[in-house]
């Protein structure tokens, strides 16, 4: 194991399956000449030549599509938005091709293709530029859809979400990429199974579930909360659709109470489905109604003290678990 940046796991990850893969190709805005807008394909223009790391115009549909007609003729494409808010422009090739192709087409043509870049805000980017569309990939059906929250899990994934045979979603963070954590050597052939949620850390008194950069806070809240005895179970989604409901389900049945910290829009969330998934398959074991935490109801704002107010933090972490504990002060 060594410590690398975010941006490096996501460059090795691609990297090493193209080395595996000769079918394998990066394409999207800046992603070859310049190293990519964040700089997670350092390296790749020179190591796999113009004709695998392919630098496009500004028309996310028009690469989008030729992206998705490339992997019904036998390529395995990675196609790169610099931000998934510009993914709106081609969401017809993703949703109506790439999500529904193989059922359309009988079976008769598969779609191994990863749409990935970053979600969500990044700082004082304002309304158009802060969106997180999680939960809109996850309701297709025919998608995957992974946000990872650590180098660690970013590579492993992204690994296996090349290998796989459906479209997958792949949803990073801008704020993220240089984050430094623990990876296994490049010569070791690690992946993660997607559909598996991963517990950060052990407790017994509440569960706090989430994914994404925003699981940062739950982190925080959990280290306060632990100063008051309150223990506190985190457990990384990591994979979107594929949900790991029986992780969620196994946890809420050992602590009674569940939290769902998100960072997205509150209406139709994946925090408003984890909550559906626990009533109806473990009603039975809740202490306390289920709280989720979400950005608020409104585009996000550009001013940094309304930005400040309409993400969630850790201290709206801490007063969820102690509404749920009932120790909540009045």
């Amino acid at each position: 194991m060594r410590k690398i940046q975010f941006r490096e796991a996501i460059a090795e990850a691609m990297s090493e399956e193209m080395r595996r893969d000769s079918s394998i190709y990066l394409m999207g805005e800046e992603v070859a000449e310049y190293n990519g807008a964040y700089k997670a394909s350092k390296g790749m223009l020179d190591e796999f030549g113009p004709e695998r790391v392919i630098d496009t115009p500004i028309s996310e549909s028009g690469f989008s599509g030729i992206g998705v007609g490339s992997a019904m003729n036998g390529c395995r494409p990675i196609i790169e938005f610099m931000t998934f808010n510009f993914s709106l422009v081609a969401i017809d090739q993703i949703i109506n091709n790439a999500a529904k192709m193989r059922q359309m087409s009988g079976g008769q043509f598969n779609i191994p293709i990863v749409f990935r870049g970053p979600t969500a805000s990044a700082g004082q980017l304002a309304a158009t530029h802060s969106q997180a569309f999680e939960n809109w990939y996850a309701n297709t059906p025919g998608l995957k859809v992974i946000v990872p929250s650590n180098p660690y899990d970013a590579k492993g994934l992204l690994k296996s979400a090349i290998r796989d045979d459906d479209p997958v979603i792949f949803m990073e963070s801008e704020q993220m990429y240089g984050d430094k954590g623990e990876v296994p050597e490049p010569e070791e052939d690690f992946t993660i199974p997607i559909g598996k949620a991963d517990i950060k850390r052990e407790g017994d008194d509440v569960t706090i579930v989430s994914f994404g950069k925003i699981i940062k806070e739950a982190y925080k809240a959990a280290d306060k909360l632990a100063e008051e005895d309150i223990s506190c179970e985190i457990i990384d989604l990591r994979t979107i659709r594929p949900m790991d409901h029986d992780a969620i389900l196994k946890s809420v049945k050992k602590t009674n109470r569940i939290v769902v910290l998100e960072e997205a829009w509150p209406f139709g969330s994946i925090a408003s489905e984890i909550t559906y998934i626990v009533q109806e398959r473990a009603f039975d074991y809740l202490d306390a109604p289920i709280q989720r935490i979400t950005t608020a109801d409104t585009p996000a704002p550009f001013s940094s003290a309304l930005l400040k107010e309409w993400l969630p933090n850790a201290d709206d972490v801490v007063k969820a678990v102690k509404k749920v504990m009932y120790k909540l002060e009045d």
